[in-house]
Parts: structure tokens; sequence; C-alpha cells
């Protein structure tokens, strides 16, 4: 039945190793809840958060062995579960399967952390309130995939998405939650049921409210940002998600309208807030937050 009618919801993590060889998770516990949200949605059952974490460890006291010690490589986790009723009928399956594969992978920044190029997607639309944008199953992916694509025929490597309404309102980038830096303020889209409520976001705005920024979760018209960089006013544009951390934006294309951010540069919010996540992640540096869980 997943094949047929998308009832199948994932989640994406990492395991790391640290300079001592101890293997370790970042907040994997959120990652179990929020499957939770997408079963929800999806009508699919709910897996105990309790149960999640003893499978993954379980299966990493196994497996790792897999896990990369070269600077900046991991091992990509990925729980799943799907609908492998043998029907065809649109109706929530009765039989499911939870899975977890790995993967080592290599570091998302080979030659250093470098500013990414995004195109505004003002034609097509990836998620609206009330439907599934908030849920990390494979239906919102495909909706972006003609987004992507489009991004790519035009040289730019991600799509950053409106919403779906007005088409006015920043939602989300394709593979990554986004901020902006405005006049010294933090500015990320509010969640309300149509974008991701991603794990790197949510640890991105600890970070930066535990040094003292001012971080505004809101809607933000994309007019807003075209007039803040015609002021001199955008400091910073950035994204969040696990496979990057942070990816800083060096430019961005509205219509017509191309605006360089920083100078094509990495921000020093933006640099603070990878040094800080990678350093917990990878033991470099102490955890204050308390986000990290060791692998016994």
């Amino acid at each position: 039945m997943c094949l047929h009618y998308g009832q199948e919801v994932f989640e994406g993590m990492k395991a790391y190793r640290t300079a001592e060889g101890k293997v370790q998770l970042f907040r994997p516990i959120e990652n179990f809840k929020r499957l939770n949200q997408s079963n929800k949605r999806l009508v699919i059952p709910e897996l105990p958060e309790e149960l999640g974490m003893k499978c993954l460890m379980e299966l990493l006291k196994v497996e790792k062995d897999w896990v990369p010690s070269k600077e900046g490589e991991s091992l990509y986790i990925r729980p799943f579960i799907i609908a492998v009723d043998p029907f065809l009928g649109v109706k929530p399956g009765a039989q499911y399967l939870f899975i977890i594969i790995l993967s080592p992978s290599g570091a998302y920044y080979e030659t250093g952390l470098n500013p990414v190029n995004i195109y505004v997607e003002s034609k097509y639309v990836r998620a609206v309130r009330g439907g599934m944008g908030f849920a990390k199953t494979g239906g919102n992916y495909a909706a972006s995939l003609i987004g992507q694509d489009e991004a790519h025929k035009q040289n730019y490597s991600q799509v950053l998405w409106l919403d779906g309404v007005e088409q006015k309102y920043i939602e989300e980038v394709g593979a990554m939650n986004i901020f902006f830096v405005i006049d010294g303020k933090v500015v990320t889209p509010m969640l309300q049921g149509s974008i991701l409520p991603g794990i790197t976001r949510k640890s991105a705005i600890e970070v930066c409210k535990s040094k003292g920024l001012v971080v505004e979760e809101r809607r933000i018209d994309i007019q807003e940002i075209a007039d803040a960089y015609d002021a001199g006013k955008l400091d910073e544009v950035f994204g969040t998600g696990t496979a990057a951390v942070i990816s800083p934006v060096g430019h961005l294309k509205w219509g017509d309208k191309v605006m360089e951010i920083n100078g094509n540069k990495i921000g020093n919010i933006s640099q603070m807030l990878y040094d800080t996540m990678t350093g917990i992640q990878w033991g470099k540096i102490e955890d204050t937050f308390d986000w990290v869980v060791p692998v016994e």
C-alpha cells in the first residue's frame, strides 16, 4: 500500500565518532517524537519513543564499527515506517514495518563551509496549512522535485518555497529550514503546519538565544527580505538541516532580482552556529545543553 498510496514516514539523524573513538548521537529522542507527529498525520500507529531508541541503540551496538572516524564524516541513520498490506484500496494500512537502515556518510563540505545559491520558486507550491507540510513523508519531497529541477536549470543549488495560499510568505528550502539575519536580529519562519519542524532548526534557535541574540519566529514576506537587502540590512541568510548542519546562502534569486548575501561569504552567526553544533556533535566542545546521547 505504501507504493500506491504513499503511506510512509521517515526520519534522518547521524551517529558521530569523537576523537577518543566514542560513538554518540545528537538529540535522537527528538527524531522519534517527530516521527510520531508524522505518524499521526498519516494515520500510522504511533511507535513508542522508548522502543524506537532501544531498537536504534541495539542496532548501533552491532554496527558501530561502520561509524567513520575521519574529520566531518558520520553514520547516516534512516528510521522509517511503511504500510505493507498487499491490497489496493484507499484506506489506512493494517500492517506496517518499522525499519532502520544505516550508511556511512562523507563530509558534507569537503572544501570547507561554502555558501550555496538559492532560487525562490514563485509558480509551484510545496504544501499548505492543514496538509502534510510538517510531516516527514515522501509526498512532501515528491512535491518539491519540480522546483528543485527548475532551480538546477537556472544554476541554483536549492529552491526556496513560498506559502501555498498567497505565495509571498517564506516557508523552507527543499532540504532545510531557512534563517535570515536582519539588522542584527535572527528571523525564521514560524511553525504553523506547513513546514518541517527541524531539529537542527530548533537547536540553532536555542544556541542563538543562549548567546544573547534576538530570535524571532514569525511570518516573513519575501518582499521584506528584498527591502532589507536594498536597505543594506540583510546581514546573513543560512539554512539548517541534519545533512549540512548550517548552510550559508551566498546568492538569493527572486524573479529577476539577484541578491548577493554578505559578499558571498560566511557570516559570523552562521559560523558560530556551525562551530557550536558540530563541536557538540563530534565531542570537540562541552555539551552544555545535554543534547548528546552516548552509544555504550
